[in-house]
């Protein structure tokens, strides 16, 4: 052996120590950053509990009271964070419990790392006690998973966990490790991933792309920006920002992508897709040259596809190859990081304004404030309506709050009507729709960002998928709002099938319990309102609050959300009512 072999020979000896493979997953959780983990004990991950609370003041255990509440609270905290959110569970109905966030994630786009425990490697495919083959399970809902059962694969295995989660297109990554390889011992070091052949996490920026687009939107007579979640991933706030102000485009946002600019930006025109804007939704068939920037032409935003934007270029700036012509037919693909994308076009932009082209969105805005808004925000009726409990909220809140929505109505009211004045403020399940979101996401979000306001906005129903997470609420001390809109239905689907099922109201009204003594029985202070004269101060006591406080708000039970393009239908056909 020569001198410098020798060297390196006792240079890897130096760098390694001889630990357990559970001790081996916190530390390489601590050389990524983690502080908080979010999860829920069992007897196939319990060696790595048992070190887990020897690093106790290093990580941040959250115990949440439900499997699924750990993968949201994950989400929460990564949505806010623009961190890997992790979540830990046990094997068997444990690890399964986590599939619905773990799904959540990787349509929202979420940065997520998972880890399950596994019953020892000589019992895999023998039925053993509370053993599900999650990797087979979860294949179809991650970016990547991958089963571990030698001690020696555990650093190598995470930290590429850690790059694919969060690189390019982030998404979920699930590792599975066996309870023998939990307990062995190996040489143990760590190297942080960096690369991985042949995955290309983010597209090179192709000059002459960016050239085309840059012409064909100096051309333009009437052209119209539709900016997704893609802005917020790749933080690219400031670079839309700056095309839009430069170009003068009107821009519309995806629920997603809400937030990325502030809502009283005089360019912001609104929210596309089904309880969307009218203006935008209308205008989406009328403009000549439709710029989508790191949105994927979800179902929901285009209506039916063989009327959508025919008359219009299509320009998608897009980090993902495979959402490219997917669903709408492009004209110029510009791949590539978002804000790259954004910075390199912004030089070969015109200053421009379109004057006449933005006093149409205006004119489209007032007739739908007239005959939906006014109604929703500052109704003359008796019954509280979800949009004047987002408006009172929006004054106590001055518009800085982050709003944690679940699915339903309230979610449409809530993405409609909150007021983002900062990045990272509308957190909710978009592509999957998963009600029970709100609640564990928002304790992830709080505890992401505790130095900001953080209100949950939730229905009756959702609230009860994840209503045990009051317990989580408690046990962290957090200075958590929840506000519940109570129409005593899953209202959504009641909305359907009072418009298109003669009002056959099958399995949607609710008998539901005292919500106040629940939340009461968690130590929770919590009120009720049932009138217009109690919203305001009530609203005010809660953002008012340093602890934990729940607000349920008893509103109308049969109001409607408008606008709204029936499934199937095209944009052009939006309702006001």
């Amino acid at each position: 052996m020569n001198t410098e072999t020798e060297n390196k020979t006792k240079e890897v000896a130096q760098k390694t120590e001889r630990i357990t493979g559970s001790e081996a997953i916190i530390r390489c959780l601590l050389e990524e950053g983690v502080d908080i983990l979010y999860g829920y004990p069992g007897g196939a991950i319990m060696p790595v509990y048992d070190e887990l609370y020897k690093f106790r003041d290093k990580i941040h255990h959250v115990l949440t009271r439900h499997e699924q509440g750990a993968a949201h609270a994950a989400q929460g905290y990564a949505r806010i964070s623009g961190r890997v959110g992790v979540a830990m569970a046990t094997s068997g109905p444990g690890a399964t419990n986590l599939i619905t966030g773990i799904a959540d994630a990787q349509i929202d786009s979420t940065p997520l790392v998972c880890i399950t425990g596994q019953v020892s490697s000589h019992l895999l495919g023998s039925d053993a006690f509370q053993e599900t083959d999650i990797v087979g399970i979860s294949t179809p809902v991650t970016k990547w998973n991958h089963q571990v059962t030698k001690a020696s694969e555990i650093p190598e295995v995470i930290a590429k966990a850690f790059y694919i989660a969060k690189s390019g297109r982030p998404g979920p990554v699930l590792i599975d490790i066996t309870k023998d390889a939990q307990f062995e011992e190996f040489d143990y070091s760590y190297k942080k991933c960096t690369g991985i052949r042949s995955y290309n996490p983010v597209p090179k920026i192709n000059i002459d792309s960016i050239e085309a687009a840059a012409a064909l939107i100096n051309q333009a007579k009437k052209p119209m920006i539709v900016w997704g979640q893609g802005i917020i991933l790749g933080k690219a706030e400031a670079e839309l920002k700056a095309v839009v102000e430069k170009a003068g485009i009107p821009a519309a946002w995806t629920i997603l992508g809400a937030s990325a600019l502030p809502t009283s930006h005089p360019l912001n025109i609104g929210m596309v897709g089904m309880h969307g804007n009218y203006a935008p939704n209308r205008l989406t068939n009328e403009c000549d040259v439709l710029i989508a920037i790191g949105m994927r032409f979800d179902d929901r935003v285009t209506g039916n596809l063989n009327t959508y934007a025919k008359q219009a270029k299509i320009i998608h700036f897009e980090i993902d190859p495979a959402e490219v012509d997917k669903n709408v037919k492009t004209d110029i693909a510009v791949l590539g990081d978002s804000k790259e994308s954004l910075a390199a076009i912004l030089p070969l932009l015109n200053n421009n304004s379109y004057p006449e082209w933005l006093q149409e969105f205006k004119d489209l805005y007032n007739i739908e404030f007239e005959k939906v808004i006014k109604d929703d925000l500052h109704p003359t009726k008796d019954g509280l309506t979800m949009g004047e409990v987002l408006n009172q909220i929006n004054i106590e809140t001055k518009g800085n709050a982050a709003i944690v929505s679940d699915v339903g109505q309230h979610q449409m009211i809530a993405c409609r009507y909150a007021n983002f004045n900062i990045s990272k403020s509308n957190i909710t399940s978009g592509g999957l729709g998963t009600m029970g979101f709100a609640l564990p996401a928002a304790i992830g979000a709080k505890m992401a960002a505790p130095e900001r306001e953080v209100v949950a906005i939730i229905g009756d129903g959702g609230f009860q998928m994840t209503i045990q997470e009051l317990g989580t609420i408690l046990q962290q001390k957090l200075a958590l709002k929840i506000v519940v809109l109570n129409n005593e239905f899953l209202g959504m689907v009641r909305q359907w099938q009072q418009l298109f099922f003669d009002k056959r109201y099958a399995s949607t009204e609710m008998t539901n319990p005292d919500f106040v003594t629940i939340a009461k029985g968690y130590y929770i202070n919590s009120k009720r309102v049932k009138t217009r004269a109690e919203l305001a101060d009530a609203v005010k006591e809660m953002i008012a609050s340093k602890e934990a406080y729940f607000l349920e708000v008893c509103v109308e039970k049969e109001d409607n959300v408008f606008p709204m393009i029936p499934s199937g239908a095209s944009v052009s056909d939006i309702r006001l009512s």
